[in-house]
């Protein structure tokens, strides 16, 4: 029986609010307790090592089974699935909140990653089946926004919970919303299934071990030194592992990820371009964040609140960048919006002094703010319309786990020049590393703009006529 228009439209709305909220507390949680760490450490004790890794549990397990939670969704129902992420990741936050040392802190926070890498990949394949193909883009608009917004928003939430509150409340925070939304996904979210019969576990393990050892180098690279037998090992066995894992996708029965996904120019163009783009934005924001504290002299909020010319613009040209990707096509907004971002980036390299005064930074700030606005949701449109309707789980899964890889890099890599230019000694040291460090992200975002432009022009317009990649059997 197919739904009344009225009950579509009712079941689109409440999919676009469920998968948007569920977005946006797992993206906010890769960058929210940066900020907290001084407090975490004067709290529960712990060294450095165990700061860092506080921020890594998260990402790595975000990133490694990204994969195998949208693989599990297409198999066992991807509205069972997201309940039960969402589930995994409500609890590990309040057993984060509620961590009496380091130890139990760390893994309650790679628990969260666990529960946010089954849930994120599923928020796409929801939204795309509730909304009419002709309102995806500003649906995706709206989902973009928001989880931009969490992205760039991280730092200035945690700082002012930090501040008011206590730590524990930037896990706190997820609790409530988390109970409400898993209740609404049973009652107001459809089910549906990929059609693969059993699951790739060869495959899955190939990729997020292969996954794991790449991310646990790039981030150990900086303080282990990467020379170390540890870091060495987890980049070079991760790379032969994923090339491993290449090699028996293109051979399995059931691969997790077809490779004959990459064959297509759009697939493999849009997820370049992600990759790059989180290389050079994750990178800058978490220098710019410190040169705000550390050179400027604000408090972590303070920084926050002055980092809201470009985490604010995303909630306002996102949604318009959906409405332009449904009427011009996703490949012209997305390049836009990337050569918005490396403007905004290389005003930031060009201005930042150690006097540099706040008013100086906000037409850098805002370009910034355009162009990640205008990435987040035509991406996702193009992700979603360059496969096979019953691809699109296994597809947002590995344009997620690529964004996650690319912040990890990002960070490692502009981290790494920022250390060899300049350093935390003076004003007038973090300048000279810094101002190095954000030219190599403006290279990477502008890399990420010659990628996305290989996209053809005709994918992103969502249409029910769309489908070149689907079989007749199957559509």
């Amino acid at each position: 029986m197919h739904q009344r228009p009225a009950a579509r439209r009712d079941t689109a709305l409440w999919t676009l609010i469920i998968a948007s909220a569920a977005g946006f507390m797992a993206a906010l949680d890769n960058l929210v307790v940066t900020t907290a760490l001084p407090s975490i450490r004067e709290d529960l004790g712990g060294g450095l090592g165990d700061l860092e890794w506080t921020v890594s549990a998260y990402t790595l397990t975000f990133a490694v089974l990204l994969m195998l939670g949208a693989a599990l969704g297409d198999r066992f129902g991807r509205r069972l699935l997201f309940t039960i992420g969402l589930c995994v990741f409500t609890a590990a936050s309040a057993g984060a909140a509620l961590a009496p040392g380091m130890e139990a802190l760390i893994a309650a926070r790679a628990v969260q990653g666990l529960g946010a890498a089954i849930m994120m990949p599923l928020t796409l394949t929801l939204l795309s089946a509730a909304v009419p193909p002709e309102r995806r883009g500003v649906a995706f608009g709206v989902w973009g926004a928001v989880n931009g917004l969490a992205v760039a928003a991280g730092p200035l939430i945690g700082g002012t919970l930090t501040e008011h509150l206590s730590w524990q409340w930037i896990f706190w925070v997820n609790v409530p919303l988390g109970a409400v939304l898993v209740p609404l996904a049973l009652l107001r979210l459809d089910e549906s299934r990929g059609p693969f019969p059993r699951l790739d576990l060869p495959g899955t393990a190939l990729v997020s071990t292969g996954l794991f050892g790449i991310v646990y180098g790039l981030i150990r690279g900086n303080g282990d030194g990467w020379t170390s037998a540890p870091v060495l090992g987890g980049l070079i066995g991760g790379t032969l592992l994923i090339a491993a894992f290449v090699g028996y996708e293109t051979r399995a029965v059931n691969p997790m990820l077809p490779m004959r996904l990459f064959r297509g120019r759009a697939f493999s163009a849009v997820n370049a371009a992600s990759l790059l783009m989180f290389v050079g934005m994750f990178g800058s924001i978490f220098l710019l964040s410190q040169f705000l504290q550390d050179v400027g002299g604000y408090s972590p909020m303070e920084a926050g609140v002055r980092m809201l010319p470009w985490t604010a613009m995303p909630m306002i040209a996102a949604p318009v960048a959906g409405a332009l990707s449904d009427r011009f096509g996703g490949q012209p907004v997305v390049v836009t919006g990337l050569l918005f971002q490396a403007t905004g980036l290389a005003l930031l390299a060009l201005v930042v002094s150690p006097d540099l005064s706040y008013p100086e930074l906000i037409p850098s700030l805002v370009v910034s703010g355009l162009g990640m606005g205008f990435f987040f949701a035509p991406t996702a449109g193009l992700v979603m319309s360059s496969v096979r309707p019953e691809e699109q789980g296994i597809a947002s899964g590995s344009n997620n786990a690529l964004r996650e890889v690319g912040g990890a890099l990002g960070v490692a890599a502009m981290s790494a020049v920022f250390s060899a230019q300049g350093g935390y000694t003076s004003a007038r040291a973090f300048v000279d590393g810094l101002t190095p460090a954000l030219w190599t992200g403006t290279a990477a975002v502008l890399l990420a703009a010659v990628a996305a432009a290989l996209v053809p022009r005709h994918t992103g317009r969502v249409r029910d006529k769309d489908a070149p990649h689907q079989d007749p059997v199957t559509a």
